[in-house]
């Protein structure tokens, strides 16, 4: 099991960025969460094993990319702290 934190840099508040992404998480055996932070950014909390967060990452990328100018994400001890994937 991974956590990766990624924050999402560009025009991705006001356009369904978090809903897309909880969309996106059904598909796929993550828990964590997406929210709007103050500076205008999202993060985005996942846990689940590797492949599975860096797919579910990879079509997050894809289906949201031609809003994100950059990202900074980073690999953290899991916590097993949540038990789905939602917006906070």
């Amino acid at each position: 099991m991974i956590r990766r934190r990624v924050r999402f840099f560009g025009n991705v508040q006001g356009v369904g960025f978090r809903i897309t992404a909880c969309s996106v998480a059904s598909g796929f055996d993550v828990t964590g969460y997406v929210r709007n932070c103050t500076d205008g950014s999202v993060e985005l909390v996942a846990e689940g094993t590797a492949g599975v967060v860096e797919r579910f990452h990879g079509k997050l990328r894809d289906r949201m990319g031609e809003h994100i100018e950059r990202e900074e994400a980073f690999e953290e001890p899991p916590t097993g702290e949540f038990g789905n994937f939602g917006i906070r």
